[in-house]
C-alpha cells in the first residue's frame, strides 16, 4: 500500500469516528479531498525577500492572482504568500534575502513536521546583490548557497539551498523587443563609454533617464550588465538574449529543485499533510475509539520509507552524506532522477544486483556510520524495486 493510500484509509476511519463533530468532520474531509488535488506550494519569506517577484519568476510571467494552478508537468498550486495560505501548503519555498537571515520560521512546530523536515527549499532570493551586481555575482551566490546547505543552522531544515536573481528571471522571461533594442544599442557603444555608464545606477540613468529608468526597473543593474555582455558576445536577437538572462538568473536551478524535491514526490507530501491534519484532530479531540487510529498513524509514519528517501536525497544533495563515485547511482535509486522503476535503475541495470551491492555497502566497516545507515536506506529502496519486478 502506498503512503497516500494509507493516509486516505486513516482519514476514512477517522471520519467514521468524528462524524458527530462538524468541525473535525469538515477539516478531515477537506484534507482527504486534497489528497487527490494539486500539490500546494507556497512561496514565503520576509517582506523584503521578493516573494511576488519569485512567484512570477517560477511561472515565467508577471502574475497578479493570489493563487493559481500550473502544469509542471504535474499539477501544482502556487500560493501567494500575502494570503497566509502557506499554513495549508504541502511544500514551501522559503526566501532569504541575505544569508544569515532569521531562520526561526523554518523550524516547524508540528511534531510530524519536525520528524520529517522534507518540505522546504531555501532560496537566496537576492543572489545578484551577494556579488555586488558584478557579472559573476551568481557564481559567488551559488558558492554561498552550497556553504549554507552544509551549515549547522540549515542541516535537517530543508531539502536544498538555491541562489536566484528573481527580478532578472522575470525580466528575461518577459523581455520585450524594445527592451532588447536598448540593450543591443548600448552593447554596440565603444566599451569605455558603456562601461563607464554601467558603474552605477546614477550614471546609467544619466545616459537616457526615461528609457534607462524603465529598463532598470525591469532588469536591475545586474541584469543590464548581463544583457550587454550577451550582446557583446555576439547574441544579437531578442530570444537569444532572453534565454541568456534566464540562464544567468538561476531560476532553472530552482525549477529543477522544485521538480525533484516536490513535484516528483507530490503523493508523499500530500500524504504527509493529511497525516499532520489527522494528528491535529486526534490530539485536539481525543476519543477512546480513535486510539487504534492514533497507533496506526504512528506505525505508518515510522515505516514511511518515502520520507527516509527524501531526507537522504537532501543529505546527498548538500554533501552531508557522500558515496564518491557511487553518488549518482545512489541518487537515482532513491528516486532523485524520477520515481518510476526505470528511472531509479537508470544507473544500475539490475535491481537484484543493486540490492546486493548496497547491502554490502551497509555492512562495510570501512564506511562511516552515517554512510552505512544511508546505504541501508538505499538497499531498502532496492528491495522495493526487486519486489515490483517480481510482480
Amino acid at each position: 500500500m502506498t503512503l497516500d493510500e494509507s493516509a486516505w484509509g486513516l482519514l476514512d476511519r477517522a471520519l467514521a469516528v468524528y462524524r458527530d463533530s462538524p468541525r473535525a468532520d469538515g477539516f478531515l474531509r477537506a484534507h482527504q479531498a486534497r489528497l487527490r488535488g494539486p500539490l500546494r506550494l507556497a512561496i514565503v519569506g520576509p517582506a523584503d525577500s521578493g516573494r511576488t517577484t519569485m512567484l512570477s519568476a517560477i511561472v515565467g510571467d508577471v502574475i497578479g492572482t493570489d493563487r493559481l494552478v500550473v502544469d509542471w508537468p504535474g499539477e501544482v498550486e502556487l500560493i501567494d504568500p500575502s494570503t497566509d495560505h502557506h499554513v495549508d501548503a504541502d511544500a514551501t519555498v522559503y526566501l532569504l534575502p541575505q544569508p544569515g537571515s532569521d531562520l526561526a520560521k523554518l523550524r516547524p512546530d508540528h511534531p510530524i513536521a519536525r520528524a520529517t523536515p522534507i518540505s522546504t527549499i531555501v532560496v537566496l532570493s537576492r543572489a545578484d546583490e551577494l556579488g555586488a551586481g558584478r557579472i559573476d555575482a551568481l557564481v559567488s551566490a551559488r558558492q554561498v548557497a552550497r556553504r549554507n546547505a552544509k551549515s549547522p543552522e540549515l542541516t535537517g531544515l530543508c531539502q536544498d539551498v538555491v541562489a536566484v536573481a528573481g527580478l532578472l528571471a522575470v525580466g528575461g522571461s518577459t523581455l520585450s523587443v524594445d527592451e532588447f533594442a536598448v540593450l543591443d544599442r548600448i552593447g554596440q557603444l565603444p566599451r569605455p563609454e558603456a562601461d563607464a555608464a554601467l558603474l552605477s545606477v546614477d550614471r546609467f540613468i544619466a545616459m537616457d533617464p526615461m528609457i534607462h529608468t524603465a529598463l532598470l526597473r525591469r532588469l536591475g543593474l545586474f541584469g543590464v550588465r548581463i544583457g550587454i555582455s550577451l550582446v557583446r558576445r555576439g547574441i544579437r536577437d531578442r530570444d537569444g538574449v532572453a534565454t541568456g538572462l534566464i540562464r544567468a538568473s538561476g531560476i532553472t536551478d530552482l525549477r529543477e529543485s522544485i521538480g525533484a524535491c516536490f513535484v516528483d514526490r507530490a503523493p508523499a507530501l500530500r500524504a504527509r499533510s493529511a497525516m499532520m491534519a489527522l494528528d491535529m484532530v486526534l490530539r485536539m479531540e481525543p476519543r477512546p475509539d480513535a486510539a487504534t487510529i492514533a497507533a496506526d498513524l504512528e506505525r505508518v509514519l515510522a515505516g514511511a520509507h518515502d520520507f527516509r528517501e527524501l531526507r537522504l536525497l537532501a543529505a546527498l544533495r548538500t554533501g552531508r552524506v557522500s558515496f564518491g563515485e557511487a553518488a549518482e547511482e545512489a541518487t537515482a535509486l532513491l528516486g532523485g532522477r524520477g520515481t518510476d522503476p526505470s528511472s531509479r535503475l537508470s544507473m544500475s541495470g539490475d535491481a537484484y544486483d543493486a540490492l546486493l551491492r548496497w547491502r554490502g555497502h551497509a555492512e562495510d566497516p570501512r564506511l562511516a556510520d552515517r554512510e552505512r545507515r544511508a546505504a541501508a536506506v538505499i538497499a531498502r529502496s532496492c528491495e522495493a524495486l526487486v519486489s515490483a519486478y517480481a510482480h
